[in-house]
């Protein structure tokens, strides 16, 4: 049981050591302290993502250019586990894509240094639904053999988020590495919720659950100041809805081709995804409320809890919270691998099962990555 996986690792001695890279203000590291482990050595460029996870999670955290840091630096401590998101800008899907030929697609290779030097039993890469598809899905299957050739048995799946009680519809792909000589074989977990709440999951849990009940003195909760023409913009936009609810012939209306251009909240379902920064009408909004999200609200939907307090300006803030991965999304992942730290576990041959699936053709391992309906 989970629970008593939790129990074994009660200790800073016998926690799971985490060596988190692309932290950000520290929401993957979040969800895995959630489960028992510990951060001993973090990396970020943002002074004030790393001003945030210093608050938070940890002193341990060096801000810098992770090109520029040698992974067998004798300052940086070993590892049970390496874990973070490499930036995914040049993998989205919102905007145009150059992956890995862009200016930050190949910063997985910084994490792939990392792995390679520390060799921890395991890893866990995050990354946007749109890797799947970059460059003509070449990506996907480049990282993973690179990966694969450092001695690990990689796993990527599709996850949506909203699965696995977190209070936003978010699909991000979690690449997991377990190195060949430990012979753990890991599966990822299954979904712990579902829309209805049957077949033994939980419901999913809603927008409106999320941001009730917000305490006033909150950090992170000031009010976005908005214009009184985007107020009434909003008034005209269903509980839902978006911008192409409003009447063409409106004054009122705007042309866009992104589903996220003011769209507001439905309160009986989980949010749509959570974004770090864009133009006008791109912050998330309220209903019945005409107003945008705040920080704090923002934070909630990503299932930040009230006491993780961000630093920085409010749009520094909603960048970190919309890089964020958010915690609750890999709490169920992080209890499914602490069996490879205490050895309670069933050995294969991971060997074996590399070579069986390499014999696969790559377009057949992309579906299974990509799992069922989502």
């Amino acid at each position: 049981m989970p629970s008593k996986q939790i129990a074994n690792f009660n200790s800073s001695d016998n926690k799971p050591r985490i060596l988190s890279l692309f932290s950000g203000c520290g929401g993957l590291d979040l969800g895995f302290h959630q489960a028992g482990y510990e951060t001993v050595w973090a990396n970020d460029f943002s002074h004030w993502a790393c001003e945030s996870f210093r608050k938070n999670i940890g002193d341990v955290i060096v801000e810098g250019d992770i090109e520029q840091i040698d992974p067998n630096d004798p300052t940086i401590p070993d590892c049970d586990i390496i874990l973070g998101g490499f930036p995914c800008q040049d993998f989205s899907m919102i905007w145009k894509q150059p992956g890995l030929e862009g200016e930050r697609g190949n910063l997985y290779k910084s994490f792939l240094r990392f792995v390679n030097a520390k060799k921890p039993k395991v890893f866990v890469a995050e990354n946007v639904k749109g890797l799947l598809t970059a460059n003509k899905k070449k990506a996907i299957q480049q990282i993973i053999t690179d990966f694969e050739n450092c001695g690990y048995y990689v796993q990527a799946k599709l996850y949506n988020f909203a699965e696995f009680g977190v209070p936003q519809f978010r699909e991000r792909v979690l690449i997991v590495g377990v190195r060949l000589d430990t012979g753990f074989d890991f599966h990822h977990p299954e979904p712990t919720h579902n829309e209805t709440g049957e077949n033994g999951l939980k419901p999913y849990v809603t927008a409106g659950q999320a941001i009730s009940n917000i305490p006033k003195n909150a950090s992170n909760n000031e009010l976005l100041k908005i214009s009184e023409q985007t107020r009434k913009r909003l008034e005209l936009i269903p509980e839902g809805g978006n911008y192409s609810d409003i009447p063409k012939e409106h004054p009122l209306y705007v042309k866009s081709m992104l589903s996220l251009v003011y769209r507001r909240m439905h309160r009986n379902r989980p949010s749509t995804t959570i974004i770090a920064a864009g133009g006008g009408g791109t912050w998330g909004y309220h209903f019945p409320e005409p107003r945008a999200f705040t920080n704090r609200e923002r934070a909630r939907l990503q299932s930040f809890p009230d006491d993780f307090e961000f630093v920085g300006s409010t749009t520094e803030v909603r960048r970190q919270i919309g890089n964020a991965v958010p915690p609750q999304g890999v709490v169920e992942l992080a209890r499914t691998l602490l069996p490879i730290f205490s050895g309670n576990y069933k050995k294969v041959d991971l060997h074996k099962k590399l070579k069986a699936e390499k014999d696969v053709l790559f377009h057949d391992r992309l579906s299974k990555i990509r799992g069922g309906k989502r």
